[in-house]
């Protein structure tokens, strides 16, 4: 397990990360998440010994992390460390040799990778002919290839088609299935909400959520809906409740007053108008822009 303890960083008088603390368990998606400038890129680059550390820890299997470990990792960078007028397949054999691969091993490996993002026949093109989002195939085709212990992606899916999208969750899923711990940032919450097993929601360099997606949701402002037959303004006269909104039968809903949901049903039973009333699963953007605000 990966985990980072108290981490601090700061530039001057300005601290982008403060006291940052969480874990990347084996075998599962972790997402990192937050706005421009609340620190991931930072954070990631501090645990993989790019940047120095203010002050806090990052451990690796119940110790401090060392060089050692770090070179077992798969890294991918915020700023693409590519050399666009190489060869693609050149570079990933040099790559993979600089991480300790034979050239055979790291060859086999490449068109492995390669193959399975439909860039086999354009292995000898320099990266510079690619597209943005085959450079993108090609990079983490160098932060995979390895079979790193740990990986540490920032961004991994920027510029990507939904094909390619899902190959890469798939090869994604194919580490963690072997309790590789994954840490990736991305903007997209939608594609974090789907993949992941746990988040890690950033705010001006602090942790401001972190924990399973239902274990979020529990910190959170319930929400219910409620559909009656006929118009359900009535609502808004009820204690104990506050109307987020109405729409004709339908009514978006806060308790904040136990047991006033009570009162409702029997209103709307006493009614003769009850159709549905259930809570609301909130999106994670909701639950980003709660956490944030």
């Amino acid at each position: 397990m990966l985990e980072v303890r108290e981490l601090t960083r700061t530039f001057g008088d300005l601290r982008a990360v403060d006291g940052v603390t969480f874990d990347v368990r084996p075998g599962m998606m972790t997402g990192f998440v937050g706005g421009n400038g609340a620190g991931k890129t930072t954070t990631m680059r501090m645990i993989m010994g790019v940047l120095g550390i203010t002050s806090g820890e990052v451990r690796w299997d119940g110790r401090p992390i060392t060089m050692v470990d770090r070179r077992r990792f798969g890294y991918m960078p915020e700023e693409r460390g590519l050399y666009p007028k190489q060869p693609v397949l050149d570079q990933l054999i040099y790559l993979g040799q600089l991480g300790g691969m034979t050239a055979a091993s790291a060859r086999a490996a490449a068109m492995e990778h390669l193959e399975r993002f439909g860039l086999a026949d354009r292995a000898k093109e320099h990266v510079e002919k690619l597209s943005l989002g085959n450079q993108q195939r090609v990079q983490i085709t160098a932060a995979v290839m390895r079979q790193p212990i740990c990986l540490i992606l920032d961004e991994p899916f920027s510029g990507l088609d939904p094909l390619a999208v899902d190959s890469m969750a798939d090869l994604l899923r194919q580490h963690t299935s072997r309790g590789v711990p994954v840490l990736f940032s991305s903007h997209q919450l939608d594609l974090v909400d789907r993949l992941c097993d746990r988040l890690v929601i950033l705010n001006k360099g602090r942790v401001v959520g972190a924990g399973t997606r239902e274990e979020l949701e529990s910190t959170g402002t319930v929400r219910h809906r409620l559909t009656v037959n006929g118009d359900a303004g009535w609502v808004r006269d009820l204690p104990g409740i506050h109307v987020v909104d109405v729409e004709g039968p339908t009514a978006l809903l806060e308790i904040i007053q136990p047991g006033a949901e009570q009162q409702l049903l029997r209103t709307a039973v006493s009614r003769g108008e009850l159709r549905e009333f259930t809570p609301i699963r909130p999106t994670l953007s909701e639950i980003y822009r709660e956490v944030t605000q």
